[in-house]
C-alpha cells in the first residue's frame, strides 16, 4: 500500500487494517445530488474499493451552487450526474471501481445491484424512494444511512437491519421533516454537514467498528445553533411491516401503472412508463425533428424545447417535462410527442 491513505492509516480506530477493509468494499450510494457527491467523493479519496452511483437526472446551473463534483461545462451539456461524478471521481482515484447508472430508483433498477453491497447511503430528496431502501436494506441485510437536508437543517441516521428501528419505525413517532429545497431552499455548509455525519458513519461500517456506530438520530440547525441527538431505539416495532417478525416489504411491491412524481425544487413533472422499455434516442430525435420544436441530443438524453415547455427523454425510457408541475398536463405532452 503507497502512502496515499498514510494521514488516514494514522488515524488508530482505522489503521493499515482498516484500510485494507476499506478497499475491499463496496458502497451503494443513492442519488448524485448534494449528498451524494458529497458522500462519493468522501469515500473514493477514502479509497472505498468499488462506489456504484445511481441518479436519474441530468446536471443543471442551479446545482453548481451545492453539488461540488460538478461544473460549468457539464450543465451546459447536460451530462448525466450519474456519469458526471463517475468521470470526475476516475480523476480522483484510478483505483476505485465506479459503476454509474442513469436510472429511477426503483425496486427493479435497485434490487440487482445490491450483490456484494456493504452499505447502502441515501443521497435522494425523494421519501418513496427512502422507503424503497429501507425495505431493501431490511430484506437483504444491509445496513444503510438516511440523510436528509434543507434550508440549514439538516437529519442523519444509520439503520442496521435486525438491530435499529428501521425508517418505517419512526415515521409516526419522529419528526423527520416536510420541507423542500423547493419552498425552503438549501445552504451548502448544511449539505456538507449532513454528508459529514454519512460519511463517517459508512467509514465505522467499512472497517466494521460497530460500538462506534452512532445508535440514535442526529439533527441540527446551523443557521440557529441547534442541535440533538435522540435516542430511538424505543420506537421498534415488532409488527412493522419493513423489519418486523412477518416482514412484507411493502414499499418493494410495484403495480403495473404509468408513474409522475413532480421534482423536488424544480418546475418539472418525470414520467416513468408502466412497462419497461427504451428509447432508441436517433430514431426519436428523427420522429421529434418534424415537431414544431428544437431537438437537442448528447449520448444519453434528448432534449425538446417547444414553446415554453422542454421535454428530456432518457435512454431508459422516463422523460422529464419541464415548465409545468400539472402531472395531467405532463401526460399530456408526453403522449402528445411520443404517440
Amino acid at each position: 500500500m503507497n502512502d496515499r491513505y498514510s494521514r488516514q492509516t494514522l488515524f488508530q480506530p482505522i489503521g493499515e487494517k482498516g484500510q485494507k477493509k476499506i478497499s475491499s468494499k463496496h458502497v451503494l450510494i443513492v442519488g448524485a445530488g448534494a449528498l451524494g457527491t458529497g458522500a462519493a467523493e468522501n469515500l473514493v479519496r477514502a479509497g472505498i474499493g468499488k462506489l456504484t452511483i445511481l441518479d436519474r437526472d441530468y446536471v443543471e446551473w442551479s446545482n453548481l451552487q451545492r453539488q461540488q463534483l460538478y461544473t460549468e461545462k457539464d450543465a451546459d451539456t447536460r451530462l448525466p450526474k450519474a456519469v458526471a461524478a463517475r468521470q470526475r471521481l476516475q480523476e480522483v482515484n484510478s483505483e476505485t471501481v465506479i459503476d454509474a447508472r442513469v436510472v429511477d430508483a426503483t425496486p427493479l433498477e435497485l434490487e440487482p445491484l445490491l450483490d456484494g453491497v456493504d452499505v447502502i447511503m441515501d443521497a435522494t430528496d425523494n421519501f418513496d424512494i427512502r422507503m424503497i431502501i429501507n425495505d431493501l436494506s431490511q430484506k437483504h441485510d444491509i445496513p444503510w444511512i438516511y440523510g436528509a437536508c434543507v434550508g440549514s437543517y439538516g437529519i442523519s441516521y444509520t439503520i442496521l437491519p435486525g438491530e435499529s428501528p428501521c425508517l418505517h419505525c419512526l415515521m409516526d413517532q419522529v419528526p423527520l421533516g416536510g420541507l423542500t429545497c423547493d419552498t425552503a431552499g438549501i445552504i451548502s455548509p448544511a449539505v456538507q454537514m449532513v454528508t459529514a455525519h454519512q460519511t463517517v458513519e459508512a467509514m465505522k461500517l467499512l472497517v466494521e467498528d460497530w460500538d462506534a456506530v452512532r445508535k440514535k438520530l442526529v439533527s441540527f440547525d446551523l443557521w440557529t445553533n441547534q442541535h440533538s441527538s435522540i435516542g430511538v431505539s424505543s420506537v421498534k416495532k415488532d409488527d412493522c411491516p419493513s423489519c418486523g417478525r412477518e416482514a412484507s416489504y411493502p414499499f418493494l411491491s410495484y403495480d403495473q401503472q404509468m408513474k409522475t412524481a413532480v421534482l423536488c425544487g424544480r418546475d418539472s413533472v418525470q414520467i416513468r412508463p408502466a412497462a419497461k422499455q427504451e428509447w432508441d434516442l436517433t430514431v426519436l430525435a428523427e420522429t421529434l425533428s418534424g415537431q414544431d420544436g428544437k431537438v437537442d441530443q448528447n449520448p444519453y438524453l434528448l432534449s425538446f424545447t417547444t414553446g415554453d415547455k422542454r421535454m428530456v427523454f432518457f435512454k431508459d425510457g422516463r422523460a422529464l417535462i419541464h415548465g409545468t408541475q400539472d402531472t395531467a398536463e405532463a401526460k399530456t405532452l408526453y403522449h402528445r410527442y411520443t404517440g
